[in-house]
């Protein structure tokens, strides 16, 4: 499975979103469940799922589905346009 689809159904799972509310472009106050508690399961999500752990301030900084996606290329983990 590639990382793009990886990452969706994380978030998918985590923040309770179906196919049609899930979006790459989606924004932290978009969602009514992306709340502390769903930060922390995201960051430990992306931690098994691909390795990385998010220091506080990248986890609490987080605004959107593209910072997750800018954070992990920079750390070498490509995504296939998202």
């Amino acid at each position: 499975m590639e990382n793009r689809q990886k990452l969706r159904d994380l978030l998918m799972e985590v923040l309770l979103l179906t196919d049609e509310e899930f979006s790459f472009d989606l924004k932290r106050e978009q969602v009514e469940t992306w709340d502390s508690l769903a930060v922390v399961a995201i960051a430990a999500g992306i931690d098994e799922t691909f390795g990385y752990h998010f220091t506080p301030d990248e986890a609490v900084g987080l605004t959107g589905v593209r910072d997750i996606i800018n954070i992990l290329e920079r750390e070498g983990i490509r995504f296939a346009e998202a």
